[in-house]
């Protein structure tokens, strides 16, 4: 305790010996128990004893940020004030989602290696010999087609963004087209050891030459890729999707319009799939920066919906045309269609609702965690269409004439 006001530190000290005392000092401090006359020490100043005051972060960041107001801005502090802008994404720890991937991974292959056989038990239709390994080498396939289309879909909607980080993910369209072509000529060996044909003489089938043609479109447009002008690969991928049409018809009766239906319908199934892969990945990148994400996620559900009706459209044209009603229940065709209706209507009602938290909340976490959601959907739906490819025409147990 003091006996005057506390001296001003920012007053001047007077020199030593002036004999003028500190300006309020007055009267010398009370318990010093030694008067400071006459004992050979001089007097203390008062200014040198001043305790310095510290004002705590919070006082000085108080006028800046009100206290309890969190913005997608703020940044927080770590020691010497500085980090990274925080993120209204979730981070998920990394083991759970590693686990997660792969338990997912290992449902696909699952479902895909026994999926056929399941379809067809109790139908008395002719086994396909070597199913499951033909619907994985497919499953490889479509998603290759999925990826690559996806990367040259998604930077069209990112480029109007305003405000938009100028970051953007890792490209996978290469290793994805490389994928897809050692399906493809996976698929070509196994026909060949099918058949008992050896690999230059199954070129000559038409299931053979087809692959051939798939396995290179793809090849080619994984060196598209590499190069400078990605965009080049667009050729080589619409000979990949026309030569997959024509593959998985062929039946007698008019081909070539399941050829135009399955061509519209994988392009349709691929940009929608392959898209929300990229947007998903572009949208984690650029989780700090909710308003862009947001604005990306818009553009591809206005996209979407387009994509959506294409789909529907050629798959309900599809189904009537190829699918018997008397044996819906009773084929390995009708009951794997069941189950790809069931996941479509899954992923419609998840697409529904991230749009609608999209219209509603300015946060784009709950409307990306949905949309993930949809993502895991879709790669079922893949598997399973997958599936559709392999099993038997349902025309051959069909009662009508």
């Amino acid at each position: 305790m003091f006996s005057g006001p506390p001296a001003d530190p920012a007053a001047p000290t007077p020199p030593a010996g002036s004999g003028t005392p500190p300006t309020g000092s007055g009267t010398p401090p009370t318990g010093s128990g030694t008067p400071p006359t006459g004992s050979g020490t001089p007097p203390v100043d008062a200014a040198t004893i001043a305790l310095p005051v510290v004002v705590p972060p919070a006082a000085v960041t108080a006028d800046v940020v009100p206290a309890g107001v969190v913005t997608a801005d703020t940044v927080p502090t770590s020691g010497d004030g500085t980090g990274p802008t925080p993120s209204r994404f979730p981070t998920p720890p990394r083991l759970p989602v590693t686990a997660a991937l792969a338990a997912a991974g290992l449902l696909a292959l699952l479902i895909a290696v026994l999926g056929p056989g399941l379809a067809a038990r109790g139908t008395g239709e002719l086994r396909i010999p070597g199913a499951g390994l033909t619907t994985l080498l497919r499953t490889v396939l479509f998603t290759a087609l999925a990826v690559h289309l996806g990367e040259l879909l998604a930077p069209q909607l990112i480029r109007p963004v305003r405000g938009r980080p100028r970051t953007a993910v890792r490209s996978w369209s290469v290793y994805a087209a490389l994928a897809g072509a050692a399906a493809a000529a996976g698929q070509i060996v196994q026909l060949a050891a099918v058949s008992g044909l050896g690999i230059t003489e199954t070129y000559a089938t038409r299931d053979g030459g087809l692959l051939l043609l798939i396995a290179n479109g793809l090849f080619i447009a994984a060196g598209c890729a590499a190069s400078k002008r990605p965009a080049l690969a667009l050729a080589p991928l619409a000979v990949v999707i026309g030569a997959e049409a024509i593959r998985a018809h062929p039946e007698a009766y008019s081909p070539e319009i399941g050829a135009v239906l399955t061509v519209v319908h994988l392009t349709a199934a691929s940009l929608w799939t392959g898209g929300l892969l990229y947007v998903l990945r572009t949208m984690w990148l650029w989780r700090g920066s909710p308003v862009a994400a947001r604005a990306l996620l818009g553009r591809y559900a206005r996209l979407a919906i387009w994509l959506y009706v294409a789909l529907a459209a050629t798959g309900t044209a599809s189904t009537l045309r190829r699918l018997p009603l008397d044996v819906v229940f009773t084929s390995a065709y009708g009951r794997t269609l069941l189950v790809k209706l069931a996941l479509m209507a899954v992923v419609s009602a998840l697409a529904v609702a991230a749009r609608r938290r999209m219209l509603r909340d300015t946060d784009p976490a709950v409307a990306h965690r949905l949309a993930r959601r949809e993502q895991a959907v879709l790669g079922a739906v893949v598997v399973v269409s997958a599936i559709l490819t392999v099993v038997p025409d349902p025309h051959w147990i069909s009662m009508r004439p």
